[in-house]
């Protein structure tokens, strides 16, 4: 590989949720953070390069991608990896995912109005629903043989019977790894276009998809898909950038890109993060290699933890992830309640993880690892929980 992930890089002390916050959500100084959604790797020295670049120029006043640099390096991106062609009006610049999805929610349902979504997912979904006083509506995963499938005949039932206005799509899937079909999206969305549905199709992780399978951007399964969706993107997820805020909301059907930028204006913003700018560019234009030296990288740390649990941990079951670089654990074969599973994974392994019921239904039982790090920290992750568990 031309990129190297295995040294280990200390954060603590860098004003890191990941690291630097136990003390204050009263857990163990020492614990070993594989919970939150971001890597442990630097980002591409190409994108450090562009903001260092950006830093010595010196000046950080109001800013926009004025030139066609930016979309440029957006199109050509989704076009090679998905075969998505963008035009330029569609795209509506964002801090993040989640601001975009609750800005939706906002600019295309009514207070009251029911949203559905698909747990265990994501938990910023649920809380950006009631937050914005919508109904939240839950089709729930179908767990069965080791492998997550969707409930087509409770996902319609649940549209009709509740009046739903919203659904609000993870693909690929967090946390349960699925990287859905074609069939299965086509599917989806052939109810939402039946019933009037409009989508918010976050694909933030669209770029982490590991060998046999592909993603496939919702709005192209079907060309009517388009004119029904907002799809969020981001370069945070994919080359580790989350702190610097930056978003691209692509939105075709100009009355729905209207609704959702009168909403942007009522929230009181206006030009991006001016270094998320820089990055985000270069990220596209020069860090395909990088990505695909990280993905062998991630599939190997995938190896690592399945022969682990397989050889070590066997009553702890890996549900296989499709894409994402977060795991999904199913400890359901220990019989132990979820409050004691928590205390023992936090206050015996040491370790920090997410608690599967914070993902809502079909949660209880499970946790979800990140497992975007060094395989050094993995490895002791992993013998931190043998040492608990055996």
């Amino acid at each position: 590989m031309t990129y190297s992930f295995d040294k280990v890089i200390d954060r603590h002390g860098t004003d890191s949720l990941k690291y630097d916050l136990a003390a204050k959500r009263g857990l163990p100084e020492d614990i070993l953070p594989l919970w939150v959604a971001d890597m442990d790797f630097p980002s591409p020295p190409e994108v450090l390069e562009a903001l260092v670049d950006k830093s010595l120029h010196g000046i950080f006043g109001y800013s926009d991608a004025i030139n066609d640099d930016y979309y440029n390096a957006l199109a050509d991106w989704y076009a090679s990896r998905f075969g998505w062609h963008l035009s330029p009006k569609w795209l509506v610049k964002t801090p993040g995912v989640v601001f975009a999805v609750c800005t939706a929610i906002r600019a295309l349902t009514n207070e009251g109005d029911s949203v559905l979504i698909q747990q265990p997912v994501y938990h910023p979904f649920a809380g950006s629903v009631l937050a914005n006083d919508r109904k939240l509506v839950v089709n729930e995963l179908v767990y069965n043989d080791g492998k997550y499938s969707i409930d087509f005949d409770d996902f319609e039932d649940k549209i009709v019977k509740n009046n739903v206005k919203l659904f609000i799509l993870c693909s690929p899937h967090n946390p349960v790894g699925r990287v859905w079909t074609k069939d299965e999206l086509a599917a989806m969305g052939e109810i939402c276009l039946k019933h009037g549905i409009k989508v918010v199709a976050d694909e933030i992780h669209a770029d982490f998809v590991y060998p046999g399978y592909r993603h496939h951007v919702f709005e192209t399964v079907r060309p009517e898909f388009s004119d029904i969706t907002v799809t969020c993107t981001a370069p945070t997820k994919t080359f580790n950038l989350a702190g610097l805020q930056i978003s691209n909301v692509f939105i075709s059907n100009a009355d729905m890109r209207k609704l959702f930028k009168q909403e942007l204006e009522r929230t009181g913003y206006s030009q991006p993060n001016i270094m998320g700018l820089v990055a985000c560019r270069a990220a596209y234009k020069y860090g395909a290699q990088w990505l695909d030296d990280l993905i062998r990288y991630l599939v190997s740390n995938l190896d690592l933890l399945r022969d682990f649990l397989r050889h070590e941990l066997p009553s702890i079951r890996l549900v296989e992830p499709e894409g994402t670089y977060l795991v999904w654990l199913d400890f359901r074969a220990l019989g132990i309640p979820d409050k004691e599973l928590n205390d023992l994974i936090v206050h015996k392994a040491g370790l920090w993880l997410n608690a599967g019921t914070m993902f809502g239904a079909g949660g209880e039982g499970f946790q979800r690892m990140n497992i975007g790090c060094p395989a050094a920290i993995l490895r002791e992750a992993l013998e931190r929980l043998k040492k608990a568990f055996l």
